[in-house]
């Protein structure tokens, strides 16, 4: 009941103070921020990273979500152009497929390191664009043992998450993945297809109210 008592008189506030100086648009996001913010409190959870998930959660509402998703691929295909990751925009999230042939040695979950600076990229637009979570899933081909694939693919998942940790993108903001040799986007009868299916991808989905 307290809460809700707060979140009225917040409200409430928000919207006479700012009607002089803002437009409709700009004061649904700030409302939503803060009402975002005091659901988040309201779980009983004193973390103060909490209190900033739920106002992500507010302002990443309606309209907002395209727009910056929008912004996001844009950013992400120009620092990425010529890198050899693909980018695909999936709805309002971002897919981006890291090909393992230019990630990881054959049989490896250790990063090539000539491939940190593009991972470095990656993350620049991460943490330009924080209000969004990332499953990070790694793949393989059909060759060898299918419980050694699914082990190797959460490894080198792994491998990504820890390198863009290490460039300050939130772990909390990170999930991984082995998806081993059971979604392949080629045939593993040929070489060709077999490289193309030893891959990780990194999905970017909007934090949603």
């Amino acid at each position: 009941m307290k809460n809700t008592i707060i979140a009225v008189a917040l409200s409430s506030v928000i919207i006479t103070g700012c009607a002089s100086n803002t437009n409709n648009a700009q004061k649904g996001a700030g409302i939503g921020a803060v009402l975002g913010a005091l659901a988040g409190k309201g779980t009983g959870d004193n973390d103060k990273s909490r209190y900033v998930w739920g106002a992500a959660l507010g302002a990443l509402a309606g309209g907002a979500i395209g727009n910056y998703m929008d912004k996001q691929e844009s950013e992400f295909r120009e620092e990425l152009a010529n890198s050899g990751v693909e980018v695909y925009r999936e709805g309002d999230s971002i897919r981006l497929s890291i090909p393992g042939n230019i990630t990881f040695a054959n049989d490896s979950a250790t990063l090539v390191t000539g491939f940190y600076p593009v991972l470095e990229d990656v993350a620049k637009v991460l943490n330009r664009y924080d209000k969004t979570k990332l499953s990070i899933e790694g793949h393989t081909d059909s060759v060898g043992n299918i419980n050694y694939n699914s082990q190797l693919s959460m490894q080198r998942a792994n491998s990504v998450a820890n390198y863009l940790q290490g460039t300050n993108v939130d772990a909390n903001r990170l999930q991984t993945l082995g998806m081993g040799e059971s979604q392949p986007i080629a045939s593993n009868d040929t070489a060709q297809g077999r490289q193309e299916n030893r891959r990780v991808e990194l999905r970017i989905i909007p934090i949603q109210a």
